[in-house]
């Protein structure tokens, strides 16, 4: 995998997303919602991506929108589907990735992301615009929601959530990709100093209330546990984060724990992916491609005491059921 990077300044430097359209119950730009025409197509590995299965679970949308699951490793093709038998995806019919995105724009050749939303009839890619799929997933699929489905991202507190979003993006979800990255002293110090200094602020507030806007699970939550439940197995060590691990952090921990067991969390996510993706993917920081065996996760099953905080998790709606037998995570402890 080449990690694109300043010459001059040696800071990661990410790919914009390319395709933006939105699917909207509308359909404004040409792609309605519609129960059965897409595929989300994810790894369990990474981070954007989980932040739409985890939305996708809350929201119950299982049965409207299908799931596709990329091998954590990827070659020079782009993700690939060898999880599946005959390594295609047994509804787009294809082996890697970046043929749905060669379907959309048969001269594209920039970077092939997750998570992506590819139409089934066309076999095109409408969108890997990440942090507008899980708000188009909050809000647009009202017609396929489950019964007692939360509301993510509530009008009343869209501002606050949006700013928390960015500064937690830049400061956090960003961050630890360019500490990580980073190719000079200079330009790891400052995604360092960024990273620890929004975390910090992010202990403070959230050892005074449970969540991170209101008193329920947001979509702001979401976009800050994906990064958090990845910090000690890769960030921590792969990516040189290493002022204190999670588990050194006592409010930002218990705060994990509390999301890790609410149902729709942790039920997604997938250690042995998230770790032999980084450590076996990125050999421009570990040419070895060896995988640690450590950290020891059964803590993540540990009593957190984040209810003495008050907040209900899902508001007024409930928690969603079991997810479906064909994407039950393995367990890991």
């Amino acid at each position: 995998m080449t990690i694109p990077t300043d010459p001059e300044t040696g800071e990661f430097k990410r790919s914009p997303n390319r395709f933006t359209a939105r699917i909207t119950a509308d359909g404004a730009d040409g792609w309605p919602v519609q129960a059965g025409r897409y595929r989300l197509v994810v790894s369990r590995a990474c981070p954007w991506a989980s932040r739409a299965l985890i939305v996708r679970r809350l929201m119950g949308l299982e049965e409207a929108l299908s799931v596709a699951i990329a091998d954590p490793i990827q070659d020079e093709r782009s993700w690939r589907f060898t999880l599946d038998p005959g390594g295609r995806d047994p509804v787009l019919g294809i082996q890697f990735l970046g043929e749905a995105y060669r379907a959309a724009d048969p001269d594209y050749d920039g970077g092939i992301s997750v998570p992506a939303i590819v139409d089934i009839p066309s076999g095109k890619l409408v969108t890997n615009d990440y942090p507008q799929i899980t708000l188009d997933l909050d809000t647009e699929w009202g017609a396929h929601y489950r019964d007692g489905a939360p509301d993510l991202y509530p009008e009343k507190l869209r501002d606050e959530i949006d700013e928390i979003n960015r500064a937690v993006h830049r400061d956090v979800n960003a961050a630890v990709y360019e500490a990580g990255f980073a190719t000079k002293q200079s330009a790891y110090d400052d995604a360092y100093r960024r990273l620890f200094a929004r975390l910090d602020e992010l202990s403070d507030r959230l050892s005074r209330q449970r969540y991170l806007v209101g008193d329920t699970i947001t979509e702001a939550d979401i976009r800050l546990f994906t990064t958090l439940v990845r910090f000690d197995p890769v960030y921590h060590g792969h990516f040189k984060c290493n002022r204190h691990k999670l588990t050194e952090m006592p409010v930002l921990w218990a705060y994990a724990r509390d999301l890790f067991t609410t149902p729709g969390f942790g039920d997604t996510v997938d250690f042995d992916h998230i770790k032999r993706h980084y450590y076996q993917v990125h050999e421009q920081v570990n040419p070895t491609r060896i995988v640690p065996n450590g950290p020891d996760l059964s803590a993540w099953a540990e009593p957190h005491g984040r209810a003495d905080l008050g907040g209900r998790p899902f508001g007024d709606g409930t928690p969603p059921g079991p997810p479906p037998q064909d994407e039950v995570v393995p367990p890991q402890w």
